[in-house]
């Protein structure tokens, strides 16, 4: 099948050609028919299946077709939950929209809202925001949705992992009965059914891959160890597989700022995201990795469903994560579009009964290896079920003769075995080999804090607007998704 057979306009036609599109995903095959009829849609697709676009385009065939915006007003809004997933979604408006006489924004907290208002004062045909700020708009009279025909929320289940029910029912209440609606979730968990019921009408349900599935492209296994060993583990490892680029995830924003210290003082370029940080702060980090101007992204689960970097060839996760399910998004920041990746964990005692909700989650186990001289002193035990528990093994080197563009690093292999699945970590061919910067930047001050932390009942906003109703207490620069 083909975009066109989608029924979609020249216009469009022409700019995913030169975007390089060629065939519609499966999530686009039904979602952009459905929206474009004018049904409201509740989808569940996994990380990387091209949701964005099976909403986006139908959007923005929609508003060319019906007219034009006014000042102050809104005709399509997206909600996503954080600043990272706002930013990309928006861009992927502007670039979906580029011959089209649209204008679209994005807002989110953690930044000045004089210049978002500014753009609304003009009107709208996309806006693009979190919950907490899009109240704050509201609130300050900035944004008018008497003319909204559309409303998305990306990444549902995220949303209310983070505590923004509230926030959501404030917002609903704002917006027109009238309107098109259409929620995209990774799964369809008993609290996303529950929201669907009170904003969908006759909804088409899509799922395009099996629930809580961690994609078929990625290469997944684990190295055991002891939790003050990790940090050395990797260097280690990095060193002898050979690794380049990687989007490294912890548990703590203080970790992440030591992961960095760490780094830097071996001669590693890296820099951080976390919800510490301003978010222009952490668009520069993001940008910074994609110019390959540093090696290693080291990042909390802020960023484990916004962040789209193209051909990453790695992600490590240094802690595993407090929620089974962000395992699942981790990964899903490799092996994108249907290139290949690999996601390594480093493991240690205290963390088997996360990697066992993960292995059960993702109906797998993940195969497990050791390195000698890393070998934990605390026994990681066993998560496979009984009689099938695979053999622990040893990680051979690479071979080393040739480096280059078009010489990939050697996988770790069983020791008596050799594995011929590419694994593109390290230098693949279509990516070369990471070339380090002539100058190593200073290693940056560690902060404390934790981006794990749910929002208690009870708290307020920054002042750059943030969390509310349920929500507790946020940082200065106003949290991770204000």
């Amino acid at each position: 099948m083909t975009f066109q057979a989608l029924g979609l306009i020249d216009p469009l036609l022409l700019t995913l050609k030169a975007l390089g599109y060629k065939q519609p995903t499966p999530v686009q095959k039904q979602a952009i028919p459905a929206a474009l009829a004018g049904r409201d849609v509740m989808a569940a697709a996994q990380t990387g299946t091209g949701k964005t676009a099976g909403f986006a385009l139908p959007i923005l065939q929609r508003l060319t077709m019906e007219g034009a915006t006014e000042p102050g007003a809104v005709r399509a809004l997206v909600l996503v939950p954080t600043r990272e997933l706002a930013e990309q979604v928006y861009e992927s408006f502007r670039n979906y929209g580029g011959n089209l006489p649209l204008r679209s924004a994005v807002a989110y907290g953690g930044v000045d809202i004089a210049p978002q208002i500014a753009k609304l004062r003009k009107g709208l045909d996309v806006l693009v925001a979190t919950p907490g700020r899009l109240i704050d708009l509201h609130d300050q009279g900035a944004v008018n949705f008497a003319l909204l025909r559309t409303l998305v929320l990306d990444e549902a289940d995220r949303m209310l992992d983070l505590g923004f029910e509230r926030d959501l029912d404030i917002l609903l209440e704002a917006l027109p009965k009238q309107r098109q609606t259409m929620l995209f979730s990774a799964t369809f968990s008993d609290e996303i059914r529950k929201l669907a019921k009170g904003m969908l009408r006759d909804a088409v349900s899509i799922q395009v891959a099996a629930p809580n599935t961690a994609t078929r492209t990625v290469k997944q296994w684990l190295v055991t160890t002891d939790k003050r060993r990790k940090p050395e583990l990797f260097l280690h490892l990095m060193r002898k597989l050979g690794w380049g680029q990687a989007l490294v995830f912890v548990k703590t924003r203080k970790g992440a700022e030591a992961l960095v210290n760490t780094m830097q003082e071996h001669g590693i370029a890296a820099d951080a995201i976390h919800g510490d940080k301003t978010q222009p702060a952490r668009l520069k980090a993001l940008e910074r990795f994609k110019r390959k101007e540093v090696q290693l992204l080291i990042a909390t689960d802020v960023a484990a469903r916004g962040l789209d970097i193209e051909a990453l060839p790695l992600v490590v996760n240094m802690d595993m994560p407090s929620v089974a399910e962000d395992y699942i998004h981790r990964i899903g920041r490799t092996g994108r579009a249907g290139m290949a990746g690999e996601a390594i964990s480093l493991v240690c005692a205290d963390e088997v009964d996360m990697l066992r909700e993960i292995e059960t989650l993702t109906r797998q186990n993940i195969q497990r290896f050791e390195e000698p001289g890393f070998e934990a002193d605390h026994r990681v035990p066993d998560t496979a079920p009984k009689g099938a528990a695979a053999p622990t093994m040893k990680i051979a080197a690479p071979k080393a003769a040739k480096r280059g563009p078009a010489a990939a690093p050697a996988a770790p292999q069983a020791a008596k075995t050799r594995d011929m699945t590419p694994r593109p970590a390290g230098g693949s061919e279509s990516l070369g080999i990471w070339t380090p910067p002539e100058k190593v930047g200073k290693a940056l001050r560690s902060r404390s804090g934790d981006d794990t932390g749910k929002r208690a009942a009870g708290g307020g906003r920054g002042a750059n607007g943030g969390y509310r109703g349920t929500g507790g207490t946020r940082n200065a620069t106003g949290g991770p998704e204000g």
